[in-house]
């Protein structure tokens, strides 16, 4: 290793069970760690200051490898199967002590934070990593305590990441010799054997997701979400990749509360997160200026590549994966709000990129149906996004967040139906993908026309809108909208084919009861009652 000129920082790791004979640094700051990821290899800087590295064979996350430990705290709790898969408590003290043995001589970089903006809920983390630029990421994406209260900081969940660390899957009871392991009890995360650094992330949201009803009665929340001039102007921002959760919640006339990761509590919602990791595929700063000009120093992009003779970042290049990312402090956003807290929501939205075309551009939903489509999570693919995709595809992800819930995702959703009981919440269901047809034959729904309809619904304008119910889905369809021809707002008129409109319908509604077979037994009746009918009336 070349000479950098810092000094280690001398620290303690005995309380977590590490020690190490090489350098322990701890704390740095962003500039520190850029210069230690450079002098490691781990990445070259872009013209725009910005840390360019790569994350090696894992481009993104490995569901099948993300497990948690099965023992008296989780076994009643915990909704086990493919999604949490249960990992036994002796195998992960045998593997977390040959991971600990493996760090005995290596360069160590830790990092304390908290995930949790409502000091009330918040958890003080403690990441020990071996890649700089990997603890660059964590200053990033977790929050950043003043540094008067890191002097004498104890943590209450411990991540030790080891990107190189791999398991011996005949021995250590793994699927792979990559895996990251979620211990309640002992209140620590293991990652090995991957490079991506969202594994970091994703497994403190998971902890919170099961931490906060479990223990707060508190709705943790895989959203976006802004806040108005009215500090109680706040709107949520629920939808899977590709419908438009990042670019709508982005709103240069609101302030961001955060881009992912939150929580509503009695009196508030706030960020888990004190930084963003937004997709940059085909990013330009015309489609998207706040992640665009977010992209400075102190900034991370993962597995993407310059245009060649230049530091200058190929946005569009996919020769690593599809899935490049840049990690930044949301602080790189001008209109962030701090501290990352809005009050109580008016308005939630669920936003779905519907490609067959059937949904309506917005719709408001009673509280039977929000708690059926929160648990639904529905959107579809379109052929091109994905190897072997070569038509509409639907998508279910539980919560809008399925990989990440450790609980049953009904009883999140019963949570969103009091919140809305209490509150008098407005929730609507957005369409952001076709409309006037399928993908192929339709169009896809004009971002200004999107952007009116939410708008609208903020501003109270659709509140005497008059409305008609759809008559498979049920939910109510504003007749006016500002801004937007009331024939949009009408998916049957838009495809001048009520034959073919229907058959469509039909088809999205039954796929949507067969999904919803798996969570019958432990749902309610009103979220039952909200099931779409199919109608062969109509065809």
């Amino acid at each position: 290793m070349q000479e950098t000129g810092l000094k280690p920082k001398i620290h303690d790791l005995s309380s977590i069970g590490v020690s190490t004979s090489g350098n322990v640094y701890w704390n740095q700051t962003p500039a520190e760690l850029v210069e230690l990821a450079l002098v490691n290899g781990e990445g070259k800087l872009a013209d725009t200051g910005a840390l360019m590295c790569d994350t090696g064979s894992f481009t993104g996350r490995s569901p099948k490898d993300r497990f948690i430990v099965k023992d008296d705290l989780t076994k009643d709790e915990v909704w086990w199967g493919d999604i949490n898969i249960p990992f036994d408590a002796d195998k992960f003290d045998a593997l977390h002590q040959k991971m600990i043995d493996n760090l005995r001589d290596k360069n160590l970089y830790v990092r304390d934070a908290y995930a949790g903006a409502d000091k009330t809920y918040r958890l003080k983390l403690r990441v020990v990593n071996t890649k700089a630029w990997q603890n660059l990421f964590c200053h990033n994406m977790f929050l950043r305590p003043e540094s008067y209260k890191l002097q004498e900081f104890e943590p209450n969940f411990t991540i030790i990441c080891d990107p190189d660390f791999k398991a011996d899957p005949a021995v250590d009871g793994t699927r792979q010799d990559n895996f990251a392991i979620i211990n309640f009890t002992k209140r620590m995360i293991l990652i090995g054997g991957t490079g991506y650094a969202g594994e970091m992330k994703k497994g403190i949201f998971s902890v919170l997701n099961f931490l906060l009803p479990t223990e707060n009665q508190v709705l943790p929340m895989h959203c976006s979400a802004n806040i108005g001039h009215d500090s109680l102007d706040t709107a949520i921002f629920f939808g899977l990749s590709g419908t438009g959760k990042t670019t709508l919640s982005a709103d240069s006339s609101r302030g961001l509360i955060g881009d992912d990761e939150h929580a509503w509590t009695e009196k508030n919602v706030f960020n888990f997160e004190g930084g963003c990791y937004a997709k940059v595929i085909d990013l330009t700063r015309d489609k998207e200026p706040e992640i665009f000009d977010a992209i400075k120093f102190g900034a991370i992009v993962e597995n993407t590549r310059f245009h060649e003779g230049t530091r200058s970042i190929d946005y569009e290049n996919t020769s690593v994966t599809e899935n490049t990312r840049t990690a930044y402090p949301i602080y790189h956003i001008e209109n962030a709000v701090e501290p990352s807290v809005g009050g109580i929501p008016r308005n939630v939205f669920f936003l779905t990129c519907d490609a067959y075309g059937v949904l309506p551009p917005i719709s408001r939903l009673n509280k039977g149906q929000a708690m059926y489509h929160f648990i639904s999570g529905y959107t579809a693919k379109v052929a091109g996004t994905e190897a072997g995709v070569t038509e509409p595809q639907t998508v279910f992800s539980a919560c809008f967040g399925a990989p990440f819930l450790p609980l049953h995702p009904t009883r999140y959703a019963q949570m969103l139906g009091k919140k809305m009981d209490k509150h008098e919440v407005n929730v609507w269901l957005v369409n952001t993908g076709w409309t006037g047809g399928p993908y192929g034959k339709g169009s896809r729904m004009k971002l200004k026309y999107t952007r009116a309809m939410i708008n609208a619904a903020l501003e109270g304008a659709l509140e005497n809108a008059g409305y008609r119910k759809h008559s498979i889905f049920h939910f109510e369809i504003p007749a006016v909208c500002p801004g937007v021809p009331s024939k949009v707002l009408s998916p049957r008129e838009t495809w001048q084919d009520d034959k073919g409109y229907y058959a469509m319908a039909n088809k999205l509604a039954e796929a949507f009861n067969k999904n919803f077979e798996k969570f019958k037994d432990f749902a309610t009746d009103e979220m039952l009652a909200a099931s779409p009918k199919p109608n062969l009336n109509f065809v």
